[in-house]
């Protein structure tokens, strides 16, 4: 019979084995060396461009034959002291040339594991495994994994945080998903150009450079201009399309899986009870055909996007997953302001709303493009009301709800009464709601 805790240090003690990247490793960080020399040249280019000139053929030759193999030897040394090693409770990433930095990640602290496979990695047959953690703003990351490695791993991790055994955690494998969406690329690129930041980029990429050369006629001043806003107009249309392309929502025990992209496939986790805020987003363009934009404020976690775009009815259903017990408010049940709002926020103020039902705090805001977001109660921090001077003019304020994932949800120009006691009964909400909250597990 061994006392309480023995079981765990022996457990510890026992010798771990450490594990090494993919030996395509090397190849991706031995470019460190020549980025920092590219960076150093567009940070001043005069002074790179004398230096240029002043190099002869014998030169720069010697300077390559120097270049390449420091920047293969930086690789490989890197790639060679990167370890990493999966224990009983944590997993271990040590890594470091010279300064020496050992990650101890705890085990039942994973809450998300991604595995992204960018163009390159997909074509070498390598993936990357990103994890997010609870309390960590930034994610950790092995990078590379082959394919299969990475798949096997990101299951092991899973079960293991989950409270599976270490002996049975490689027998519990990836856990099964069922398709629950998948969005047609046609769908996506409708979406895409009825939606007015598109346009609106597009048309600032062409009438600024134009309006700058008339005044300045200085070629610099207008590709100084124009080069970001082409680039702002290319990824809110084309970059967009190539980042969601052929996105899946499949629904599995360890939470929703998001799959998208066209060259660099991503491979996502929404993690079950992490969802702090929902956000049902409705363009102008897009109200007459009945789509919506979902997207999520998850706690410790980079995934912002649900789905891309979808029918209504549809998103509700997949919201419902996210939220359990949670329905979305039609458009009747949300309460507009009072009409004096309108002394505060000419017209716009129409477009604000407010629902409280028993499971959430619903806030709509927005005329042109609609936004409503959905906070479950058990989900609020903190309860704020602000009341400006031409706010107590006409006796209205607005109510802020703080979330776990550090934004805030406003119902604003509420009638000052009203708002006084939402104030009070969402205290109370959230105080139940987080009593009564289930925990937050994997494969629950």
């Amino acid at each position: 019979m061994t006392a309480p805790g023995v079981d765990d240090a022996i457990r510890e003690a026992r010798p771990v084995s450490e594990r090494r990247l993919h030996p395509v490793t090397p190849l991706r960080r031995a470019w460190a060396p020549v980025a920092v020399l590219i960076g150093w040249a567009v940070h001043d280019p005069d002074q790179a461009q004398r230096q240029l000139t002043r190099l002869t053929t014998t030169t720069l030759l010697i300077a390559l034959a120097v270049l390449v193999p420091a920047a293969a030897l930086y690789g490989f040394l890197t790639w060679w002291y990167t370890h990493f090693a999966v224990t009983d409770s944590e997993l271990r990433i040590r890594t470091g040339l010279v300064f020496r930095r050992t990650a101890h990640i705890r085990l039942e602290r994973i809450q998300a594991i991604d595995v992204t496979q960018p163009l390159l990695a997909r074509v070498a047959g390598v993936a990357k495994l990103k994890l997010d953690v609870v309390g960590t703003d930034k994610k950790d990351e092995l990078a590379f994994l082959g394919a299969e490695e990475a798949r096997s791993l990101r299951a092991e991790l899973l079960a293991r945080a989950a409270g599976f055994a270490p002996e049975t955690a490689h027998e519990v494998g990836e856990a099964p998903s069922r398709e629950l969406l998948r969005v047609p690329p046609r769908v996506l690129a409708v979406s895409l150009v009825l939606t007015g930041a598109t346009w609106g980029t597009l048309a600032a990429a062409l009438v600024v450079p134009a309006v700058l050369w008339l005044f300045t006629e200085s070629v610099w001043t207008v590709l100084a201009t124009a080069v970001p806003l082409v680039g702002a107009a290319g990824a809110a249309s084309v970059g967009r399309f190539v980042t969601e392309y052929d996105w899946t929502v499949g629904e599995s025990p360890d939470g929703l899986r998001l799959d998208h992209g066209l060259l660099d496939r991503a491979h996502e986790t929404v993690p079950p009870g992490r969802v702090q805020t929902v956000r049902l987003v409705e363009p102008l363009l897009w109200r007459r055909r009945g789509w919506v934009r979902v997207e999520l404020d998850v706690a410790g976690s980079s995934n912002s996007v649900l789905l891309p775009v979808a029918p209504r009815e549809i998103a509700e259903s997949v919201v419902a997953r996210v939220l359990p017990g949670v329905t979305v408010p039609p458009p009747g049940a949300l309460t507009r302001p009072p009409r004096r709002a309108g002394r505060c926020v000419p017209l716009w103020w129409r477009g604000h709303g407010l629902a409280v039902t028993d499971a959430v705090f619903a806030a709509r805001a927005g005329l042109l493009s609609r936004t409503l977001a959905l906070v479950p109660h058990a989900k609020v921090q903190s309860v704020r009301l602000t009341q400006g001077p031409w706010e107590r003019r006409w006796n209205v304020a607005d109510v802020h709800v703080d979330t776990g994932a550090g934004k805030t949800v406003t119902a604003r120009l509420r009638d000052a009464g009203e708002a006084a006691q939402l104030l009070r009964t969402q205290a109370e909400r959230s105080r139940t709601g987080r009593r009564d909250a289930r925990p937050d597990r994997w494969m629950a």
